[in-house]
Order: structure tokens, then C-alpha cells, then sequence
């Protein structure tokens, strides 16, 4: 079995992520903001979870965390979940955190990234983006980054399996109680690339909706701006990816 850290993993997608890797066995580790928010998965930690602490709006918060899983038993697999849907978090959490964690956990040997069909409607321009959530920031323009991360990791790091995911609009507590998808199917993609052998699985650089590849921005999988958003996010946060 597979030990599995899943971000934001105190409710929604994650949480049940969370949930289902641990009852099919594998070891998980589960991420909450603060020790409030850590009461909501302590149940998954009474069946055997470990947990880590850490708000992703804290650089410093990320790195202590990747240091703490670095120093604890190795990772086979991370679910990069936890984002935010809008206000000045939404830079910081959805791509500056996973780029962090990414960069400073070489380890892993899967890595899924939540993406959303949002992400076409991002924007596939650098300039002006307020990377320190001083102000609002742009969720579809996030969510084309980290789905861009998700493509560049896979080519940095052939022996890896890189993949991003599309939940689906789904009522979560970002999405809301009339989101239209399925929330029980929200989260089993995820869970299927981090620890399944399936040989459709065994691939990178994929964007997953349902357990089926779609056709990403075709920004997420030009070399030029992946490589102009490794070197601005290298630049930004004073550690490279490689």
C-alpha cells in the first residue's frame, strides 16, 4: 500500500479523498489550515492518519511542512487539493503552495493536482500577477497555472507521474450546495491516479475528468511558457524546481 498526503483534506474533495484511501488500506497523511480546522479529520487520524499543520497563505508555513513530511516516512503519492476560490489566497494557495511542496518533495513518485474546467478561461500571461495575495486574484488564471505546473513536472521528471484533475463543479463548500456534479465522483479520479496500477493510469503530463484525458488549454502544454512560469515562480519563491 501507498502513503499518500492529501492537501486541505479537512472537508470537501479532499476529506474524501482522504477518507477512501484510508479505508482501501493505503497509509495517508492528511493536511488541515490550524488545530481548528485539524478537529474536522480527527476522526481520520483515530483510524491511523498522520497529520500535518500549516496554512498554504504562509510560505514559511509550506516549507515547515515539507520539511516535516521530508524527515518523516517517504511519500509515494501527493493530492495537491487544497485551494480557494477567490480573494487575495487564491495565488498563494492554488499554485504558490504545490509549486513549494513540489520543489521541496522530490520524493513522490505521483503527484495530482486539482484543476478545474476554469482554468480555460485563464489567462496565459505572467505580467502583473500579485503572486503575495496582497489583492484579489484570478481562480481561472490559478487553476491554468498549476494545471501548467502539472505538464512541466511531467517533463522535468520523466519518472514521475504528473497528472491534473478536473473534479467537476461539484457542491462542496467552495462549490456550493447547487453545484450540479456529482460529489461522490468528484474526488475518485484522484484517488485512482495516486494509488491504482491500472495500465491508463501509468501515464503523465494528463488532464483527468472522470477518468478520462481531456484536451487542456493549449497553453499547459507549451514549453516556452512553462518554462517562463518555472523561472517566475522560482524567482518569486527562492527555491528552483528540478
Amino acid at each position: 500500500m501507498s502513503r499518500i498526503l492529501v492537501t486541505g483534506s479537512a472537508d470537501g474533495l479532499g476529506r474524501a479523498a482522504a477518507d477512501e484511501l484510508l479505508s482501501t488500506g493505503h497509509e495517508v497523511v492528511v493536511h488541515a489550515r490550524n488545530e481548528e480546522r485539524a478537529a474536522a479529520v480527527q476522526d481520520l487520524v483515530d483510524r491511523g492518519a498522520d497529520i500535518v499543520l500549516g496554512d498554504f497563505t504562509d510560505r514559511d508555513a509550506v516549507r515547515h511542512i515539507a520539511a516535516e513530511l521530508s524527515d518523516a516516512a517517504p511519500l509515494d503519492a501527493v493530492i495537491h487539493n487544497a485551494g480557494v476560490w477567490s480573494g487575495p489566497a487564491v495565488m498563494p494557495v492554488n499554485i504558490i503552495a504545490p509549486y513549494l511542496l513540489t520543489a521541496l518533495l522530490p520524493g513522490p513518485s505521483r503527484l495530482v493536482y486539482l484543476s478545474s474546467g476554469s482554468h480555460y478561461q485563464g489567462r496565459a500571461s505572467l505580467d502583473g500577477v500579485d503572486w503575495r495575495g496582497d489583492k484579489p486574484g484570478s481562480y481561472a488564471d490559478s487553476k491554468l497555472f498549476v494545471t501548467t505546473l502539472t505538464a512541466t513536472v511531467a517533463r522535468l521528471r520523466p519518472g514521475v507521474l504528473s497528472n491534473a484533475v478536473d473534479p467537476g463543479w461539484v457542491p462542496t463548500r467552495m462549490g456550493g450546495p447547487g453545484a450540479p456534479d456529482d460529489l461522490e465522483l468528484g474526488h475518485r479520479t484522484q484517488t485512482w491516479l495516486a494509488s491504482t496500477d491500472a495500465p491508463q493510469a501509468l501515464t503523465s503530463g494528463g488532464y483527468w475528468y472522470h477518468r478520462q484525458r481531456q484536451r487542456p488549454h493549449a497553453a499547459v502544454h507549451n514549453e516556452n511558457f512553462q518554462d517562463r512560469l518555472l523561472r517566475v515562480l522560482g524567482e518569486e519563491t527562492g527555491v528552483l524546481l528540478t
